[in-house]
Protein backbone atom coordinates (compact mmCIF):
# COMPACT_ATOMS: atom_id res chain seq x y z
CA UNK A 1 0.00 0.00 0.00
CA UNK A 2 1.49 3.33 -1.03
CA UNK A 3 1.99 6.21 1.34
CA UNK A 4 1.82 9.93 0.50
CA UNK A 5 3.31 12.87 2.34
CA UNK A 6 2.21 16.44 1.72
CA UNK A 7 4.31 19.09 3.42
CA UNK A 8 3.58 22.80 3.47
CA UNK A 9 6.43 25.11 4.36
CA UNK A 10 6.57 28.87 4.79
CA UNK A 11 10.11 30.13 4.48
CA UNK A 12 11.66 32.89 6.50
CA UNK A 13 11.63 36.29 4.81
CA UNK A 14 13.94 36.37 1.74
CA UNK A 15 15.04 32.74 2.18
CA UNK A 16 12.73 31.07 -0.34
CA UNK A 17 15.34 30.77 -3.10
CA UNK A 18 17.82 29.12 -0.75
CA UNK A 19 15.14 26.69 0.50
CA UNK A 20 14.06 25.83 -3.06
CA UNK A 21 17.63 25.13 -4.15
CA UNK A 22 18.17 22.85 -1.15
CA UNK A 23 14.88 21.06 -1.82
CA UNK A 24 15.86 20.54 -5.46
CA UNK A 25 18.97 18.73 -4.17
CA UNK A 26 16.90 16.68 -1.74
CA UNK A 27 14.39 15.84 -4.48
CA UNK A 28 17.09 14.57 -6.84
CA UNK A 29 18.54 12.31 -4.14
CA UNK A 30 15.12 11.11 -2.99
CA UNK A 31 14.04 10.14 -6.50
CA UNK A 32 16.90 7.60 -6.56
CA UNK A 33 15.55 5.79 -3.48
CA UNK A 34 14.14 2.37 -4.43
CA UNK A 35 10.77 2.95 -2.71
CA UNK A 36 10.16 6.49 -3.96
CA UNK A 37 7.37 6.85 -6.51
CA UNK A 38 7.24 10.67 -6.67
CA UNK A 39 8.83 13.75 -5.11
CA UNK A 40 7.67 17.13 -6.37
CA UNK A 41 8.52 20.59 -5.10
CA UNK A 42 6.02 23.41 -5.73
CA UNK A 43 6.25 27.13 -5.02
CA UNK A 44 3.20 29.25 -4.18
CA UNK A 45 1.90 31.30 -7.11
CA UNK A 46 0.51 34.07 -4.88
CA UNK A 47 3.07 33.78 -2.08
CA UNK A 48 6.57 32.71 -3.16
CA UNK A 49 7.48 31.96 0.46
CA UNK A 50 5.01 29.06 0.44
CA UNK A 51 6.49 25.74 -0.62
CA UNK A 52 4.50 22.54 -1.03
CA UNK A 53 6.08 19.10 -1.27
CA UNK A 54 4.27 16.07 -2.67
CA UNK A 55 5.98 12.77 -1.94
CA UNK A 56 4.82 9.24 -2.63
CA UNK A 57 6.43 6.02 -1.43
CA UNK A 58 5.69 2.39 -2.19
CA UNK A 59 5.29 1.52 1.52
CA UNK A 60 5.45 3.15 4.92
CA UNK A 61 8.76 1.36 5.45
CA UNK A 62 10.10 3.16 2.37
CA UNK A 63 9.00 6.47 3.88
CA UNK A 64 10.73 5.59 7.14
CA UNK A 65 13.89 4.75 5.18
CA UNK A 66 13.66 8.13 3.46
CA UNK A 67 13.40 9.95 6.80
CA UNK A 68 16.47 8.01 8.00
CA UNK A 69 18.49 8.78 4.85
CA UNK A 70 21.59 10.93 4.99
CA UNK A 71 20.23 13.45 2.47
CA UNK A 72 17.01 13.92 4.46
CA UNK A 73 18.88 14.36 7.74
CA UNK A 74 21.54 16.64 6.25
CA UNK A 75 19.60 18.72 3.73
CA UNK A 76 16.00 18.80 4.94
CA UNK A 77 16.35 18.46 8.72
CA UNK A 78 19.74 20.14 8.97
CA UNK A 79 19.49 22.98 6.44
CA UNK A 80 15.90 23.53 5.26
CA UNK A 81 13.95 23.33 8.52
CA UNK A 82 16.02 26.09 10.20
CA UNK A 83 15.06 28.39 7.28
CA UNK A 84 11.32 27.94 7.83
CA UNK A 85 8.81 30.11 9.61
CA UNK A 86 6.32 27.21 9.71
CA UNK A 87 6.08 23.59 8.66
CA UNK A 88 3.12 21.23 8.39
CA UNK A 89 3.55 17.61 7.35
CA UNK A 90 0.61 15.30 6.64
CA UNK A 91 1.07 11.58 6.04
CA UNK A 92 -1.75 10.02 4.02
CA UNK A 93 -2.82 6.49 3.15
CA UNK A 94 -5.07 5.55 0.24
CA UNK A 95 -8.70 4.73 0.89
CA UNK A 96 -10.39 1.59 -0.31
CA UNK A 97 -7.31 -0.46 -1.11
Amino acid sequence: MSCVVVARYRTLESREQEVLELLDRAAAATRTEPGNLAYRVHQGAEDPRTVLLYEEYRTEADLAAHWASEHFRDVVAGRVIPLLESREVVRCLPRGQ
